[in-house]
């Protein structure tokens, strides 16, 4: 099987690429692959930057295949290891930079929330939370950390709603900090990773944990009181079926 995931140290800078070969569908098996990636940057490198090898696409999100199985055993394990994985980087001891050069459907879109630095390039592509619009309400870890990253009122269209925005829209959002041309955006990386040389990265890694710290136990919380067997179960049954997309 190819890997999904490349991974590239240079420099003390780690490049972690989503490739699945498709559309960077979010299973458990991907995610795990993803957090990997991560265990050996946390021990090899200084700055880590993520982003898709895939054009136009970061991630399609959950695999919608699962959750329509109706086995809920392993929809648990994916939306968990998806929720665990977006904790995580949220309080990841090094700076971050998360690339959407293409759609990053929900959980796509939670990893770059959980990103230090958003970069996006112009295009007809987006981004948000659109469980809504499949059927699915968006699981509370998700809503936590979209909240502490987005403004109120677009918070609550994309939660509510399921509106998807494109790169300029979803800066005015705060789903990204920066949006550039997309000849543009290995140069901005580049620029990106030279500021991030030159701050203090053990304060950056106190800093981010203190600021983070009650979203970061909100997430927890709702990941122990949702993501459990019995509480998914329940919720099935609750929800009406997934509509796929055609």
């Amino acid at each position: 099987m190819p890997e999904r995931v490349i991974y590239e140290l240079n420099d003390g800078v780690a490049r972690i690429g989503l490739d699945d070969g498709k559309v960077n569908v979010m299973s458990a098996a991907m995610l795990g692959e993803i957090g990997a990636a991560f265990d050996r940057a946390e021990t090899e490198a200084e700055i880590v930057v993520l982003r898709s090898g895939r054009p136009g696409i970061f991630s399609a999100g959950f695999d919608l295949k699962v959750f329509a199985s109706g086995d809920a055993a392993k929809s648990l394990e994916m939306v968990r290891a998806g929720a665990e994985l977006a904790l995580r980087l949220m309080s990841f001891p090094h700076p971050t930079i998360g690339v959407m050069e293409g759609h990053a459907y929900p959980m796509g879109t939670f990893l770059l929330l959980a990103c230090d630095v958003r970069l996006g390039a112009r295009g007809p592509h987006r981004m948000g939370l659109n469980e809504v619009a499949i059927g699915i309400a968006p699981p509370s870890f998700a809503i936590e950390l979209a909240r502490s990253r987005l403004h109120p009122a677009w918070l609550s269209r994309t939660v509510t709603l399921g509106e998807m925005y494109e790169p300029e829209e979803a800066q005015t959002a705060g789903f990204l900090d920066r949006v550039v041309a997309p000849e543009m955006v290995d140069a901005t990386i580049e620029t990106i990773i030279t500021g991030l040389r030159a701050i203090h990265m053990p304060s950056h890694a106190t800093a981010k944990r203190r600021l983070r710290q009650g979203a970061m136990d909100a997430m927890r919380a709702a990941i122990d009181r949702e993501l459990t067997m019995a509480a998914y179960e329940a919720s099935n049954r609750a929800r009406s079926a997934v509509a796929l997309p055609g």
